[in-house]
């Protein structure tokens, strides 16, 4: 490649694809060895995307990629050679790509690595970082990308569904702990056959919350041991699609047995909470409007919004915002809190809100959304009920 006289700004996405999911969103190219994204404009105005990858990535990348050019870090082997670590002689491929091209001046995403940076910038190349390049582009689904999100959050639920009848189901001892076929029935058997079933699904699961009782009101418990009848346990599954590399996300709360009262007053609050939270999500509002909804809706039910450590034994808080996005990652922007920004159409969010007492435990409702202009649609259709047998 001749090298060019000095032109305007390049934009560059740095990382491994198989876990910078705006790199990979860019490319749709996974690999777990650090690539680049380049994009110069051409003379026309024209943005051109070149990719550098592992050199033995080559041609399956000048097949797959969504790339102009597709490069490897030989290609662009500065004076002083390359260095023998991977991940430094890619950045210094880069350096030398853009030094070749003209460039003054790099533009870089919020999860560029400082490696990269560090090294064009010893290349007497300007490194800027737009924290915001990329968000938008991610937030807003396309039409492909929501029936990818509408498939996972269908396995989602039929898993979610599984594990809230086989608790609900079980036998009882006499001790209150749950039982199947004679043995006990704890959270993490509960986990596995959720995890079996996705597996036969096609899907990843990470550690699914499985979370009965007081020890229940730790939003973000994973939940172990025996199940009791009496007590609420959070059912929350996040499972990632192996083919597609999109999420689902649901929880429900279920009872087992006769409900507590209680219980019953939480889960009534959380569910006029997420109705009214629904009712108002929408293109142009904002994430904060929405939160502020489903604390509007807690509070004329007697509760209340509050940090973790205003839990206790006679108080119910809920200490989480009301949601997130959803998207490549199971936790995305935009998120349904104090400060959320303005929605836009595309968005795919979770509405989530929960309650938590040390003395109880908690219950939670969530379902995904997806926003459009003039509301919002539901990826789901499971009932909000706390009896599941």
């Amino acid at each position: 490649m001749a090298e060019r006289a000095g032109r305007q700004r390049a934009v560059v996405l740095a990382g491994v694809p198989a876990v910078n999911m705006t790199l990979y969103r860019k490319i749709r190219f996974s690999v777990m060895d650090p690539a680049v994204v380049i994009e110069v404009p051409d003379d026309d105005g024209r943005w051109r995307r070149s990719l550098i990858v592992r050199d033995i990535e080559l041609a399956r990348a000048r097949k797959q990629a969504r790339a102009d050019q597709v490069w490897c870090p030989a290609d662009f082997t500065p004076p002083g050679g390359l260095s023998g670590d991977r991940e430094t002689a890619t950045a210094q491929s880069v350096a030398e790509f853009l030094r070749r091209n003209g460039i003054e001046h790099v533009v870089a995403d919020r999860s560029f690595p400082l490696l990269f940076a560090h090294v064009i910038e010893q290349a007497g190349i300007r490194v800027e970082c737009d924290p915001e390049l990329g968000v938008l582009d991610r937030r807003a689904k396309t039409p492909d990308e929501i029936a990818c999100l509408r498939d996972c959050q269908r396995v989602t639920e039929e898993a979610v569904r599984m594990a809230c009848e086989m608790i609900a189901r079980a036998d009882v001892g006499a001790d209150g702990v749950l039982r199947i076929e004679g043995e006990t029935l704890t959270a993490e058997e509960v986990r596995t056959d959720v995890e079996l079933f996705l597996r036969e699904e096609g899907y990843d699961a990470p550690a699914s919350i499985i979370a009965g009782g007081p020890a229940g009101s730790d939003c973000h418990y994973h939940g172990e041991g025996p199940l009791r009848t009496g007590e609420p346990i959070i059912v929350d599954i996040f499972p990632r699609s192996i083919a597609t590399l999109y999420n689902g996300d649901c929880t429900r709360t279920v009872v087992h047995g006769p409900i507590p009262p209680a219980v019953a007053r939480m889960r009534d609050a959380v569910a006029a909470a997420k109705a009214a939270a629904m009712a108002v999500t929408r293109a142009g509002a904002t994430g904060e409007m929405v939160h502020d909804a489903a604390v509007h809706a807690l509070r004329e039910h007697g509760f209340d919004a509050g940090s973790p450590d205003s839990i206790g034994p006679g108080r119910c808080v809920m200490v989480h915002g009301t949601g997130h996005g959803v998207g490549l990652e199971v936790h995305e922007p935009p998120l349904l809190d104090r400060g959320g920004p303005p929605l836009v159409a595309g968005d795919v969010v979770t509405v989530e809100p929960g309650l938590y007492c040390s003395a109880i435990g908690g219950v939670r409702l969530e379902d995904m959304v997806v926003v459009r202009d003039g509301g919002c649609e539901n990826l789901g259709s499971l009932p909000e009920r706390l009896g599941w047998s």
